[in-house]
């Protein structure tokens, strides 16, 4: 392999640093005003961004918390789901979104994936579907919209809620309209390495109905419906002032951090498409790559190798939910998921972010190549 800059500088998955340089003089004053204010707890900046958020989504309303699996959790509690349902969702995805349906006394039912997208598929949804089912966990996985329009048909068919696990997926779009605004609640992570991250946790959740929005504000501070009055047991689950205006100051860039992902991605996708499986595009959407994730049966060699030149890559994910000890009460085992099984021994997410250098990105293609030559 000949010599380049991947091989004097290691690769990272992710630069937080070279997203932070051309904004930094922002986020110092931001900081700096919120400092001096002293207001740190849902202050002008956490209402600003709610209204922008909810604005962006074209939703009456947007509820920042704590955490992505806050938003998962408070908006499940918020559609009254509870101890005795059951929440269909896939077993390909990060324990979240399948863990913040027990928080709420429910079982997740897992139902596998699409071959082609990795996300659930629809058609292995509806024989999932029991007297007790009151709802679907669909996440939209790597930044790809999942199959809103046979997922919206059933639930209406079945009368069943639809909460979008958008964690990585802010600003993608399916047949026009924001990911996360289709169902009846969508929720969003901004933790560091999202394609909005902040410098710390943080999550959201988005709904166009009121009802849903006003249930999780009251959720995430202690149940509170006026001044030390609490009628219900609630959460603690608040977003600070200093990452709301950390991530208004990011969310203004949000369109074109996606574009470049996508330009990122098209450069991969020139070098490997046919060589190895690339991540599925569909007219119907836009894929905001949050990972950039391939298949290849040779994954661990080249996640070996690439190691070896020191370019980072990382398996999301090794072990489908159905197989981990977490969920082991609900008596699944290997060979339940199949298409799950298969594709968590053969996707690996190579590194992905709007200020990685289109050469570098070359670089890293041409580096799989190689290594799949000498295989």
């Amino acid at each position: 392999m000949t010599e380049s800059s991947i091989n004097k500088k290691p690769v990272q998955m992710i630069d937080l640093k070279a997203q932070y340089l051309p904004i930094k003089e922002e986020i110092k004053t931001a900081l700096k005003d919120i400092i001096e204010s002293g207001q740190f707890i849902l202050g002008q900046n956490v209402s600003s961004f709610e209204s922008e958020v909810a604005n962006y989504h074209n939703v009456s309303g947007a509820v920042s918390l704590a955490s992505g699996t806050d938003a998962l959790h408070l908006s499940l509690d918020a559609l009254g789901i509870k101890e005795g349902d059951e929440v269909i969702t896939t077993p390909f995805t990060f324990i979240a979104s399948a863990e913040a349906i027990t928080y709420v006394g429910a079982k997740p039912v897992f139902a596998d994936i699409d071959e082609h997208t990795l996300n659930i598929d629809p058609s292995k949804i509806e024989e999932k579907i029991t007297d007790k089912t009151r709802a679907i966990v669909v996440v939209h996985l790597f930044g790809l919209p999942a199959d809103m329009t046979a997922i919206m048909a059933i639930a209406k068919k079945h009368d069943l809620k639809i909460i979008e696990d958008s964690a990585q997926a802010f600003g993608a779009k399916y047949k026009g309209k924001a990911i996360g605004s289709i169902g009846d609640a969508g929720c969003f992570s901004f933790y560091p390495s999202k394609n909005l991250g902040a410098y710390g946790d943080g999550g959201m959740m988005i709904s166009g109905d009121p009802k849903i929005s006003e249930r999780v504000k009251l959720l995430r501070n202690h149940g509170t419906v006026g001044p030390y009055q609490h009628d219900f047991i609630g959460y603690n689950s608040r977003l600070d002032e200093i990452q709301a205006a950390i991530l208004r100051i990011k969310m203004r860039q949000i369109d074109v951090y996606n574009e470049k992902r996508r330009a990122i991605a098209e450069i991969y996708t020139s070098i490997l498409q046919g060589v190895v499986r690339c991540p599925a595009t569909s007219d119907d959407s836009t894929h905001v790559y949050h990972q950039y994730t391939i298949r290849t049966p040779h994954r661990d060699k080249i996640k070996e190798e690439l190691g070896n030149l020191s370019i980072s890559s990382v398996v999301y994910y090794p072990r489908p939910l159905h197989l981990q000890g977490a969920f082991g009460d609900i008596g699944h085992s290997k060979g339940d998921f199949p298409v799950s099984e298969l594709a968590a021994s053969e996707v690996l997410s190579l590194p992905i972010y709007p200020e990685l250098e289109h050469e570098t990105a070359r670089e890293i293609g041409n580096a799989v190549l190689e290594i799949l030559k000498s295989i």
